[in-house]
């Protein structure tokens, strides 16, 4: 923490109060979030109808690794759940990781402003409130937006996230696998989609079929509807998120020179229309923070929050392996220091296998109008440990920026669910200019290794310089036979009548290929 911050809460006065005052019930409820370690302040608690600054809810620090879900329908203060929580977590020295797929979470680098809706909020929950901006680096997917480009290589975002990506279905997606294991073993790493769909095309010509069969269970039918899917996902534009330079999750896990932890802004409103890209790729980072950070237990405070939006678009649709493989994600990347919270609407929109998983919950307010809202409401409500409140009836009647609350205490038990008035961000609850943000974002020490996509000679480049080079011989006996010269081959016919191509496929495989490991998702990175 900065000396700044120190200070601040050193001259603040305990705004906890005398809790002694209080309504039996409330008092119990209170009890349980009177923790004696470090906290970040959510709020104060609610109780029939009346606001109780006195008993100030609160989340261990070491217990925000166990993970999370802030839920509730639109428009009732998730995103500024997730600012309140961010600034905390950063002033504690904590890192953040933010999916901003609105585009409203970039004020939390700007000081916000002290209105009378601020001042009052701050009055009604005994907050000592103070405009700050909290240090930010902004990114973008591909580049496509106002952030840093973060890409990936086809080789490290795997196959079974990729196939998420292109929609195939549970046989394509193995098919897909075959085909990665297929280039890893001979040493041909992919960066972009040119290269993964030379090997396809490879595999699906005439002079690959050999290879084709020693692979085993991938058919040339399904290869050649990976082959069209690649096509079709590369015309929509989709190129530019793969290649090079490859992103290094371990930049999320910086802090400032005052100490507080440095919140990343993953800016996605420009890709706000391809939601299965986009939580795919959230889901890569994650996973390549699983795969590259070391087990390091319990900690006093966790290495990396990583705040999941839209959380739902993840799970739509997913294969059996995928949801296994983010089961596994998170149920295991606890110990390596990192907490996710996930974001959506409502609970339901998680598997019971990830939700199980979950230990804080801030569950903002849900609409009942329909019988399918109905359902979910009650869905909610079993979801919550024993309730002193009736939850159905409450749960539809929170005001924006409450929320009902359980977390873990410091012993790893749940707490007595708390109705919730949260605090203010004390940053800007908005977006911050497009113009500041190109400047912030040109001003990165991070700008000048990730601005300018790299696209080194790798298989592609290799077979398509092969072809392309001038064979006088050939060239002559053409002539001599009178033929007219031969139209210009296309891409595919370069890649399939390519001899270098044909060589390296059958070669054995390189140190390079040896050195590809695949974790979860099938993700990799070589060996640094």
């Amino acid at each position: 923490m900065g000396d700044s911050e120190t200070a601040r809460q050193a001259a603040a006065p305990d705004i906890r109060g005398n809790a002694s005052a209080l309504p039996r019930e409330a008092l119990e409820i209170s009890a349980g979030y009177a923790f004696a370690g470090p906290a970040l302040d959510l709020g104060a608690l609610l109780w029939e109808g009346q606001c109780l600054p006195d008993a100030q809810i609160r989340i261990p620090l070491p217990m925000l690794n166990r993970h999370g879900l802030v839920a509730g329908a639109t428009g009732t203060g998730k995103t500024k759940t997730l600012q309140l929580i961010a600034e905390q977590l950063s002033a504690q020295g904590v890192p953040v990781f933010l999916a901003d797929v609105k585009g409203d979470l970039s004020g939390v680098s700007a000081p916000g402003t002290g209105d009378d809706r601020v001042r009052g909020r701050a009055a009604e929950v005994r907050q000592q409130w103070t405009p700050a901006g909290f240090p930010a680096e902004f990114f973008a997917l591909g580049g496509m937006g106002h952030g840093i480009p973060v890409r990936a290589t086809v080789t490290s975002f795997g196959p079974v996230l990729l196939s998420k990506v292109l929609g195939l279905n549970q046989t394509q997606e193995q098919s897909l696998g075959l085909i990665f294991h297929y280039a890893d073993t001979k040493g041909l790493e992919l960066f972009d989609l040119k290269d993964l769909r030379a090997v396809v095309a490879f595999l699906t010509s005439d002079e690959g079929k050999a290879e084709l069969k020693q692979i085993g269970g991938l058919s040339t039918a399904t290869a050649g509807v990976i082959l069209r899917s690649l096509t079709a996902f590369e015309a929509q534009g989709m190129a530019d998120f793969f290649g090079e330079p490859e992103f290094a999750t371990a930049d999320f896990l910086r802090t400032a020179a005052d100490g507080r932890g440095i919140v990343s802004v993953l800016e996605l409103p420009a890709v706000q229309d391809r939601p299965q890209l986009f939580s795919t790729f959230l889901m890569w980072l994650l996973a390549d923070l699983f795969h590259d950070l070391p087990e390091v237990g319990d900690v006093e405070k966790p290495k990396l929050v990583f705040f999941f939006d839209e959380a739902h678009l993840l799970f739509d649709g997913a294969s059996k392996a995928f949801l296994d493989s983010i089961t596994q994600t998170v149920r295991l990347i606890r110990s390596k220091g990192v907490g996710v919270f996930f974001v959506t609407q409502t609970p339901k929109d998680v598997p019971s296998d990830v939700l199980g998983q979950l230990g804080n919950r801030v569950q903002h307010a849900l609409r009942a109008f329909t019988p399918d809202d109905q359902k979910a409401l009650k869905a909610t409500v079993k979801t919550f440990p024993n309730s002193a409140y009736d939850l159905e009836e409450l749960l539809t009647t929170l005001g924006t920026g409450e929320a009902v609350v359980t977390v873990l205490s410091e012993q790893g038990a749940p707490t007595p669910v708390a109705a919730t008035r949260l605090r203010a961000p004390e940053s800007l609850m908005g977006p911050v200019d497009g113009a500041a943000l190109d400047r912030a974002v040109q001003g990165s020490a991070l700008y000048g290794r990730y601005a300018q996509a790299v696209d080194r000679e790798s298989a592609y480049e290799k077979l398509t310089a092969e072809r392309e080079r001038p064979r006088p011989q050939q060239a002559q006996a053409r002539a001599e036979r009178g033929r007219a010269p031969e139209a210009e081959p296309t891409l595919v016919e370069q890649v399939v009548g390519s001899g270098m191509f044909k060589s390296l496929a059958r070669s054995v495989g390189t140190q390079l290929g040896r050195e590809i490991t695949r974790s979860l998702f099938g993700t990799a990175r070589r060996r640094r």
